[in-house]
């Protein structure tokens, strides 16, 4: 089984740089608002890429696609955490908007990346 070296995958540089822009935006939130909502939102989008390389490892497209869809799942949560954080007033509308930019893509992204996966 011939596997794409998961670093140059365009929906995990995607993933990369939303856990990126997330850490740098809650790196400037106070000490409360990093341990309830920052941490929930850096994991949520840390978690996104993190299964795509973990499934990238291992050894059949059965279980490569088992963790595209728990990234596809993982997708969703940031999305969750940034409008509590919005609604907390520790996003800006601009900042909400950039970072559901970043998120809004990664669901197609994903879903076409899975159906290239072959099925064994």
């Amino acid at each position: 089984m011939a596997r794409t070296n998961f670093e140059n995958l365009r929906v995990y540089l995607l993933a990369e740089q939303l856990a990126d822009e997330v850490w740098e935006v809650v790196g400037n939130w106070g000490a409360l608002a990093r341990d309830t909502v920052g941490k929930q939102l850096v994991r949520a989008a840390d978690s996104i890429g993190a299964n795509i390389a973990e499934g990238s490892g291992r050894g059949s497209n059965k279980d490569y696609r088992r963790f595209l869809r728990i990234a596809r799942g993982s997708q969703c949560e940031p999305q969750h955490w940034l409008r509590r954080a919005f609604r907390r007033k520790l996003l800006t509308p601009q900042q909400v908007e950039c970072l559901k930019a970043m998120v809004d893509p990664l669901a197609p992204t994903l879903n076409a990346f899975l159906r290239s996966i072959g099925r064994n």
